[in-house]
């Protein structure tokens, strides 16, 4: 199997990213993101590339990485500007991120991070939507929201939830700042961390042993594990409305413009409250 995402397939770093795909061992398909120009960035082609590779696949298990020392840096935000920064905004966080990660935690076998460098914001997510996580030793993990003037996804911010508890969660995404792989690990946002470049040997050796555990069980066991997750992350339909607007309007605030703005030139935001 070696293919790649619909999308720009040039090498140029000025170009579009892509996701590419190859089977690594029997029952072990790897997805990797390639986008060397930004940091990773998950961009149309990317995400698109997630929905619709996941849909086909049939691997008993599913490595999702970065090219070299790059795994993702999060939502492509860079080229957001002009009189549609609101909508564009809107329209690539709330839908092709959404069906990419919709596509990847409704695979009915085990899925594996396997993060190689810094999982930063969206990309972060991504790889929490996975079934379990590896991290190279020398990566930062993050979420900025609080530094973009962004309003997070009520169900992402559940996952967390899920996965640190509230008071992790609210550290990582009150402060914005950045862990080590090693604090992640003893927070529970990873399960392990490889050491001295083995990071590909060891997800590798991860994700064959889960490909060779009784596929019955595991499809039944994952199954078991979300409903249960599910069910006790219920939110009532009025909270949820007011959580969905609060996220809406925050594409067309005037701090969201001047958070990406202020990212772009790499310098300190100005914030206005509005």
């Amino acid at each position: 199997m070696s293919s790649s995402s619909p999308g720009n397939g040039s090498d140029d770093p000025a170009g579009g990213g892509r996701l590419l795909v190859d089977e690594p061992a029997p029952g072990v398909a790897r997805l990797t993101i390639s986008n060397p120009g930004k940091r990773g960035a998950l961009d149309h082609a990317i995400l698109d590339g997630f929905t619709a590779t996941m849909a086909r696949l049939d691997a008993r298990c599913v490595i999702i990485t970065g090219e070299k020392t790059t795994f993702s840096a999060g939502y492509d935000i860079g080229d957001l500007r002009g009189e549609v920064f609101a909508d564009e905004a809107e329209r690539l966080v709330a839908h092709p991120f959404a069906a990419a990660i919709d596509a990847i935690e409704a695979y009915r076998y085990p899925t594996v991070a396997a993060l190689n460098g810094h999982a930063i914001g969206g990309g972060l997510e991504l790889a929490i939507s996975c079934d379990l996580r590896i991290a190279a030793a020398t990566i930062a993990l993050g979420m900025p929201p609080a530094k973009l003037g962004l309003v997070y996804s009520h169900t992402g911010i559940r996952k967390f939830i899920d996965i640190v508890g509230a008071a992790r969660t609210r550290e990582l995404f009150l402060v914005g700042a950045r862990i080590d792989a090693r604090t992640a690990r003893s927070w529970g946002l990873v399960n392990a961390v490889a050491e001295d470049g083995r990071l590909a040997e060891e997800a590798l050796a991860l994700a064959t042993e889960i490909a060779g555990n009784a596929p019955l069980a595991q499809v039944g066991n994952k199954r078991v594990i979300r409903a249960v997750l599910d069910a006790r992350g219920e939110v009532a339909p009025d909270v949820e409305r007011e959580l969905i607007e609060l996220r809406r309007a925050c594409f067309s605030s005037e701090d969201f413009r001047e958070g990406v703005r202020a990212f772009a030139e790499k310098r300190r935001p100005e914030w206005k409250g509005r």
